[in-house]
Formats: C-alpha cells, sequence, structure tokens
C-alpha cells in the first residue's frame, strides 16, 4: 500500500478538466526505473562510506581538512535522505519490500525512522497550504489574527522559533538529534510509525557500541558530529524555501485545493547544477508535489516536458536567504510577510 496521499476527488467540471490535466503531464514519468535506482543508491552510499572513511583518516592530519570534509559527506547524507524520501512515496523500487528495507537502513544513517516519517509527510502531501490542517510535517506558520491574538509570552515563542539562527541552526540539529528519538507529538495509535521509532534507536545504539569498540568514541563524534548538524541545516533550508515565499499558498480548508496548493504552494528552487544532483532533483518540487510517484531522476524530464509547470514561483540560490525574513500569513493580502510588516497587516484585521 502507497503511502503518497491522493489528491481530492473532484467535484466540478472544471476540477474534473484540471485533473486529467495534471494526470496527462505527470503519467508519462511515474513509475521507478530500477536500474537507475540502483546506480543512484550505489554511488550515492558508495560516496558517503569512502568520504566518511577520509574524514576519520583527515583526524590524523588536521581536524580543519575535516571539517572541509564534512561538507560533501554530508551532501551526500542529503543525497541518501531524498532516496529514503522517495522509498516513502513509493516511488524508487517496484517492490515494496525493497523500498521499506532501503528507506529503514537509511533512516537509520539519516537519523530519521522511515514509517515515522513516512507518515507525518504523507500528512504534509495531503494538506500542503491547507490552514485547517497545520502541524505535522511541516513548518509551523501562523496567520497574522493567529498571532496578535496570542499572548505576549506565545508571541515571543514564535518569534524565536522563526529565527533564522534558530530555523537553520539549534533547530534542525535539536529535531534529528532529539525529537527523531521519541517524538511525543505523534499519536499513540500510530503503531507502525513508534515501531520505526524505536528500531531505529535500537539500530543507533548498536552502531554508536560498535563506533567505541573500533574507532572510539570521540573520533566517531568528531566525525559525524558535523556531518549531521550540517545536514541537518541543509534539509531543513531546502524544506523551507520550498514552500515559504511570498506569493505561496495557504487557504482555509474549504477553499483549498490540491492542484492548486502543489503548483503555486511550492517552488521551483533554480540551484546550481552540482547542487541540483547533489539533492536529487527536489528543486522540483512543485512538479512532486504535483505527483509523488515520479522518482526523482525523472522530474527534470517532466518539467521540461510541460511548459504549464514552468510557471510556478522560481526562487534562485541566492534569493532564499532573504526568505527567512517571512514569518507571518497574511490573510488578506494572500501572502507571506513578515514581522516588520505585521503592523500594516494588522490594521486590516477586523
Amino acid at each position: 500500500m502507497t503511502v503518497t496521499a491522493p489528491a481530492p476527488s473532484p467535484t466540478t467540471s472544471e476540477e474534473l478538466a484540471l485533473a486529467e490535466l495534471c494526470k496527462r503531464m505527470a503519467g508519462p514519468y511515474r513509475g521507478a526505473d530500477t536500474r537507475r535506482s540502483v546506480g543512484q543508491l550505489t554511488i550515492s552510499a558508495v560516496c558517503f562510506v569512502l568520504l566518511w572513511a577520509a574524514m576519520l583518516w583527515s583526524l590524523k592530519v588536521s581536524y580543519a581538512l575535516t571539517l572541509a570534509l564534512a561538507i560533501p559527506t554530508a551532501g551526500f547524507l542529503i543525497r541518501l535522505f531524498m532516496i529514503q524520501h522517495d522509498c516513502g512515496h513509493g516511488s524508487y523500487f517496484r517492490s515494496r519490500r525493497a523500498r521499506d528495507w532501503v528507506g529503514f537502513c537509511i533512516g537509520v544513517i539519516t537519523l530519521i525512522p522511515y514509517d515515522y516519517w513516512r507518515r507525518t509527510h504523507a500528512h504534509h502531501h495531503s494538506h500542503s497550504g491547507d490552514l485547517g490542517f497545520r502541524g505535522f510535517g511541516d513548518i509551523k506558520t501562523l496567520t497574522v489574527r493567529e498571532y496578535l491574538a496570542l499572548s505576549p509570552l506565545r508571541r515571543l515563542a514564535y518569534r524565536v522559533y522563526r529565527n533564522p539562527l534558530i530555523m537553520l541552526g539549534i533547530g534542525p540539529s535539536f529535531h534529528f538529534l532529539v525529537k527523531h528519538r521519541y517524538p511525543w507529538d505523534v499519536p499513540r495509535s500510530w503503531d507502525r510509525a513508534w515501531a520505526s521509532v524505536w528500531w531505529t534507536n535500537a539500530w543507533l545504539v548498536g552502531i554508536v557500541a560498535l563506533m567505541v569498540l573500533t574507532i572510539g568514541i570521540k573520533s566517531f563524534l568528531l566525525v559525524q558530529i558535523p556531518v549531521t548538524v550540517l545536514a541537518s541545516s541543509i534539509g531543513v533550508w531546502l524544506f523551507y524555501v520550498q514552500h515559504q515565499f511570498e506569493d505561496t499558498y495557504w487557504h482555509q480548508h474549504e477553499d483549498w485545493d490540491f492542484f492548486d496548493a502543489s503548483l503555486h504552494g511550492s517552488s521551483h528552487l533554480d540551484l546550481p547544477k552540482p547542487l541540483q544532483w547533489m539533492t536529487a532533483n527536489i528543486g522540483f518540487h512543485h512538479v512532486h508535489h504535483l505527483s509523488s510517484l515520479i522518482p526523482n531522476y525523472k522530474l527534470e524530464a517532466c518539467l521540461a516536458a510541460n511548459p504549464k509547470l514552468q510557471r510556478a514561483t522560481r526562487i534562485k540560490f541566492g534569493d532564499t536567504w532573504r526568505l527567512f525574513r517571512l514569518a507571518l500569513w497574511d490573510e488578506n493580502a494572500s501572502r507571506l510577510i513578515g514581522f516588520r510588516e505585521l503592523r500594516a497587516a494588522a490594521a486590516h484585521v477586523g
């Protein structure tokens, strides 16, 4: 059973026509190419292991060299996560068993329990841009009205949460190192998700024990911590800029539309080719949201073949940093704004 959340059933002739159009655009690119999947996985895993080993060796030379090598090592860890991501969507291998096995193994390395993440991420795809279904698998975003209704202390907490130093610094490390070990906001009824958390934690304990017995805890931490911290921050940065931009899509549930949310609530992150390759084409995020059954290595071809998909909001790499000033959804203006614009927006709140 795939975890990819389906689009809501269209109810009008216009929605039916749009659904059929989307099906025609995405249909030829859905489904895994086993040869390409195996090749991508092999290259990514081998490069990650070799770079990790090079970092361990470099401890004998210079820790500055170790930190320099952490950059490409973290890059390949991100690339491995993108493979885990596709496995969770059911797009990477034709075999469910192969997807789950690979996804779980990568999840141990990325510190992301596979079934737990798959369940919350499916929620994100089902409700991205829906103001009535925020909470799981997304970045907390308040409307202007909601923010103004908070107490001073809770306003401060939200400002701290949205601060770039927290969003890209402390927050990602806390999320991946701590919260993924015990995701307290997940319902207890999610048995499979909780099982993946406990099994991932158990394997992590075993790996750490093995490292202590072989290379020593100090060497292990000197190598692994910078890789984890860097990869976590890059991962959050990627997810943030693909949904948090001025003219993104947020609507109340009764006015929400899956296809509009996919094409207008997800950006086309235009990365330099080396970064596009390292991040496994995740920058074509609107195409991915249109159909998560398209594996990462087919996203660019789908985009090139469909001019309608090329109208999505395009964000250049150098423009991503300004997006971190955005924090609140202004329902009157239908755009994300920063705290500096709050006073003007508040004047229009009834």
